[in-house]
C-alpha cells in the first residue's frame, strides 16, 4: 500500500486540505525555501493537523538542537534530511532525541540522483545498513524535476528499505512511478500547487489516483 506525503505545507488552509484528503504525511520545510516555516508557524500548523497524519520536518544541515526541540514538543514526528548529513549525524540525532525525549526520532535520509553520477547502485547498497529508517530518492532539494529513473537498478538490495520517491511527481506520471519503483511512499509538493500555494483540486486529484494503489 503506497503512502502519500505532501510537502511544503505553510498555511492553516493547507492543514484543512490535509485533514480532508488524509495524506499519511505532511512536510514542514525549515530550510531556505519559498515554503519555509518558522518554529512558531510550525507549532501553530501542527496543532491544526489531524492526529492520524504524521508531520515531518525537512532540514538541510540543521543544528540537532532545533530538530530535537521540534520533536520534543510534538511539532514534528519525523526528520527528513536533505543536506550533507552523514551516518554519524543520523546516529547522533537519534541518540540525542532518545536522551531528551525517551524516543528515537525516525529519520528519512535524502539521496539526490543526477545524471552526472552513474554509480548510484553501489552507493545505494552502501546505505543498506544505515541507521536511517527511510530514504527519499529525489532529483534535488525541492527541484520539482524528475530524475532519470533508468539510472536505478530496482532489484538493488537497497530497495528492501522503505523508500520515499520524490522529484517531479505529478498526476501524469505518478502511476508509472509507482508501478516502476513500488515505493513505500510518494512525496509531492510543487505539483499540487498553483501560483506557489497548495491547490485543493490538485491534491484531490493526486489522492484519488494514488488510492488505486492503496
Amino acid at each position: 500500500m503506497v503512502k502519500i506525503k505532501i510537502c511544503g505545507m505553510r498555511r492553516p488552509e493547507d492543514m484543512e486540505m490535509a485533514n480532508k484528503y488524509k495524506p499519511d504525511y505532511i512536510g514542514f520545510v525549515f530550510a531556505e525555501s519559498p515554503r519555509k516555516v518558522s518554529y512558531d508557524q510550525a507549532r501553530e500548523l501542527s496543532g491544526l493537523l489531524s492526529e492520524d497524519i504524521v508531520p515531518v520536518g525537512v532540514f538541510v544541515n540543521e543544528h540537532m538542537k532545533l530538530i530535537v526541540d521540534l520533536f520534543k514538543e510534538g511539532i514534528i514526528e519525523m526528520a527528513q534530511l536533505h543536506g550533507d548529513e552523514d551516518e554519524n549525524y543520523i546516529k547522533n540525532l537519534k541518540a540525542k532525541s532518545l536522551e531528551e525525549t525517551g524516543s528515537e526520532i525516525p529519520v528519512v535520509n535524502a539521496i539526490e540522483i543526477n545524471a552526472e553520477d552513474t554509480d548510484y547502485n553501489k552507493r545505494l547498497f552502501e546505505w543498506s545498513d544505515s541507521a536511517a529508517d527511510y530514504f527519499i530518492l529525489d532529483s534535488g532539494k525541492g527541484s520539482g524535476k524528475t530524475f532519470d529513473w533508468d539510472l536505478i537498478d530496482k532489484d538493488n538490495e537497497f530497495f528492501k528499505n522503505s523508500i520515499f520517491l520524490a522529484g517531479g511527481l505529478n498526476s501524469e506520471n505518478i502511476s508509472s512511478a509507482i508501478e516502476e519503483f513500488n515505493p513505500f511512499a510518494v512525496d509531492l509538493s510543487s505539483s499540487v500547487e498553483t501560483n506557489g500555494f497548495k491547490d485543493e483540486k490538485k491534491i484531490k486529484e493526486i489522492v484519488e489516483i494514488i488510492e488505486n494503489y492503496r
